[in-house]
């Protein structure tokens, strides 16, 4: 099997391979702790979780960073509205983010190794202005530090804009210290009440751009083999980063794969804080159950855009619901995971992974019908196996149906239901069917079975 991924900067799907075959290295742009993140940001964390599952099987082991911005402006504004500094900003909000990711699977095989912060990375932040302003990519005004786009002829390869479009799109501070009107900011001076680190500019704090490329030198190397990230990254923060690293890396590819997730829209917009049309995954995970949160992630391609919805989230949930009742038909049977070769082609095929979840669905039908032992095994071990590969089907099938209910309540509603069979098989229809009422205004579906009658709840 050979990984095919579809490479942003030359707009066309490409075997992947590595530089090293023994350990590839991807990088994914993470989160900026000033808030709990939405649901949009965490599809990229997801399907690259899945990738990196992925090249960790097939090569036996992956070097993964996923960064976090730990100082930026709006981290600075909450921390000066609370009083605080922002430190208390960032590790509460980065706690929370870690939290968040795990309860949506990104765990594990799923997870970044490398998890480097900003603030963590300074000096190599000031090493790196330092290498472009001798090289004359970069120039020191007013206590900043910009980056010359016009000693890059390359600016702009990726996101494949005109210069109007850039300037637009980058919304740039047209100030009168720069050279161009599109030169964006590495270091940038700080007042008194805003962090800062000594500089041989002077105190100053760095632009957000630099923190990624001196990040993923520090961790990777100069040339990475995988930069990921949500399409809005593409432009001005990929272009940029690719300009700064390139330039201080003597001309070396900073990413020679770029991949880039599309956006989640709610309500026919894309998701934004700005636009308000936001849904938390610190709330949705406590509102659903995670699982199906992130089934509904990677239920559409990861390029594609993908609409958000409750009646998405549902539908997750009665799939799951599906997929673990077959497991839970097939306790009888020990089996372990085996990755199908048709699930593994699929994510071989740019992370096809609404083709896998197909065939995950095939494998749980043939479960179903099939009599023979054998068979029975055989599936089981694909379902688990198809489960494994895409971070679903993990947990028992009794702690999926009976999520969040305590072991009490577990017990009082299998005495009513050993109670309504007791009356059954007495003939005593009426208390039987009483009982039946009042486990259905309850929410619990009775369910006959050849192993007996099973509950679960609506």
């Amino acid at each position: 099997m050979s990984l095919r991924l579809y490479n942003s900067l030359t707009r066309q799907v490409e075997a992947f391979a590595p530089l090293d075959p023994a350990c590839p290295t991807m990088y994914v742009c993470g989160p900026t702790v000033y808030n709990y993140v939405h649901i949009g940001n965490a599809r990229g964390p997801v399907v690259f979780g899945v990738l990196a599952a992925l090249l960790r099987r097939r090569h036996g082991a992956l070097k993964y960073a996923r960064n976090i911005t730990d100082v930026d402006d709006k981290i600075n504004a909450a921390a000066a509205e609370q009083g605080v500094p922002i430190s208390v900003i960032t590790d509460r909000f980065a706690a929370a983010y870690r939290e968040d990711m795990a309860a949506l699977g990104v765990a594990g095989d799923f997870a970044p190794d490398i998890e480097p912060t900003a603030t963590g990375h300074i000096a190599q932040m000031i090493a790196m202005c330092e290498r472009l302003v001798a090289e004359g990519h970069a120039y020191a005004a007013e206590g900043h530090v910009l980056f010359s786009v016009a000693s890059f002829a390359d600016y702009g390869r990726l996101s494949r804009r005109d210069t109007e479009e850039m300037l637009a799109g980058a919304r740039v501070e047209v100030a009168p210290y720069k050279r161009d009107p599109g030169d964006f900011v590495l270091w940038k001076p700080s007042s008194d009440d805003l962090p800062g680190w000594d500089s041989p500019w002077g105190r100053g704090r760095p632009g957000w751009h630099i923190e990624c490329s001196a990040m993923a030198e520090a961790h990777l190397g100069q040339t990475i083999d995988i930069h990921a990230g949500g399409i809005d990254l593409q432009f001005p923060h990929h272009e940029n980063e690719i300009a700064q690293s390139q330039c201080a890396h003597g001309g070396a590819p900073f990413a020679r794969y770029w991949l880039h997730n599309g956006m989640l829209n709610f309500g026919g917009a894309k998701m934004s804080k700005s636009l308000g049309n936001i849904e938390k995954v610190h709330d949705l995970v406590r509102a659903h159950p995670p699982e199906a949160l992130r089934y509904a992630l990677i239920s559409a391609h990861y390029r594609q855009p993908l609409e958000w919805s409750d009646a998405l989230v549902e539908q997750s949930v009665r799939t799951l619901d599906r997929l673990y009742g077959t497991l839970r038909d097939l306790a009888d049977i020990e089996a372990s995971p085996v990755i199908p070769a048709e699930i593994e082609a699929a994510l071989d095929d740019d992370l096809n992974t609404p083709l896998a979840l197909a065939e995950l669905a095939r494998i749980a039908g043939e479960a179903r019908k099939a009599t023979d032992a054998s068979e029975r095994a055989r599936l089981k071990s694909g379902l688990l196996g198809a489960g494994l590969a895409l971070g679903l089907l993990q947990q028992a099938p009794e702690a999926w149906f009976n999520r969040g209910i305590s072991n009490d309540d577990d017990a009082r509603i299998q005495a009513l239901v050993d109670e309504r069979g007791a009356a059954k098989k007495a003939r005593d229809f009426a208390r039987a069917d009483a009982l039946r009422d009042q486990l259905a205004a309850e929410g619990i579906l009775l369910e006959d079975t050849p192993q007996g009658v099973r509950w679960k709840r609506a």
